[in-house]
């Protein structure tokens, strides 16, 4: 066997030379391939928004949802397979129902986050089964904590953020959450700057048309998870829709008078 991954990723319980498991790579490939995902935490909430890649012309507006509400102060937003996902949004149900019948009270962000990295990580121990080919942010609102936002991948690697981004075109979503200082931001200031970085980084011309979901869980919202409002996205989506068509004038501008 070579160590170019031939042979070691017949399994996910075989390390390969260099020390990766290559089924866990190619789970993440599987994620990059998806349109992007992000989340940011301000000082009122969580905002989340999804940049859903339209697969054919003929499906229903709204429909094949990227972002679930897993209880009443939390919010799962997913990228990678979408069956995949689906699943581990029924896990996160499920916790927070046995949770919340055993305990009597909401689960909180962090004990969510860490059953869901601990179920994902199960899947890249045992050769019956696969790692999850997706990965999801979760949003939440505690009493304790106040508002939170974890990353899991399909490692079951979880982390606690800021901002965070996953899918296509993440490391350049990251630079532009890093210029926003998110602790002086509310969240209706997020949902503008949200989606002026997803249409700014989408590519027109080599990515498919997509559809801006967005959720948050807030002081605004109650502190429940909930879709951000109509009107509220759609002024979003055409200020972000007016400061790409400018950025692209400046540019061709700029372009002429090199020439």
């Amino acid at each position: 066997m070579s160590s170019n991954g031939a042979g070691y990723d017949q399994s996910v319980t075989t390390f390969g030379p260099n020390g990766k498991v290559y089924q866990v790579d190619y789970a993440m490939k599987a994620v990059e391939k998806s349109g992007l995902t992000m989340g940011v935490r301000c000082v009122d909430g969580v905002v989340m928004g999804v940049e859903k890649l339209i697969q054919s012309k003929m499906m229903v507006q709204k429909s094949n949802r990227r972002i679930y509400t897993t209880s009443a102060h939390s919010g799962v937003a997913t990228c990678g397979i979408g069956p995949d996902a689906r699943q581990l949004v029924n896990k996160a149900r499920d916790e927070a129902r046995s949770y919340k019948s055993f305990y009597g009270g909401a689960i909180p962000g962090k004990i969510l986050a860490d059953r869901l990295s601990g179920h994902v990580h199960m899947h890249t121990l045992y050769w019956y089964l696969r790692p999850f080919g997706a990965s999801i942010l979760v949003a939440n609102y505690d009493d304790m904590l106040g508002p939170q936002l974890y990353s899991i991948d399909p490692s079951g690697t979880c982390h606690r953020y800021f901002g965070t981004c996953i899918g296509n075109h993440r490391l350049a979503g990251q630079s532009e959450l890093e210029k926003i200082d998110f602790e002086k931001v509310t969240c209706r200031e997020a949902v503008t700057k949200l989606a002026e970085i997803i249409y700014k980084l989408h590519d027109d011309i080599k990515d498919k048309a997509f559809e801006l979901e967005m959720t948050w869980v807030c002081d605004e919202s109650g502190r429940k998870h909930q879709s951000v409002p109509e009107d509220l996205r759609a002024e979003a989506v055409k200020a972000a829709k007016e400061l790409k068509e400018k950025a692209e004038m400046d540019e061709s501008e700029s372009d002429d008078d090199e020439e």
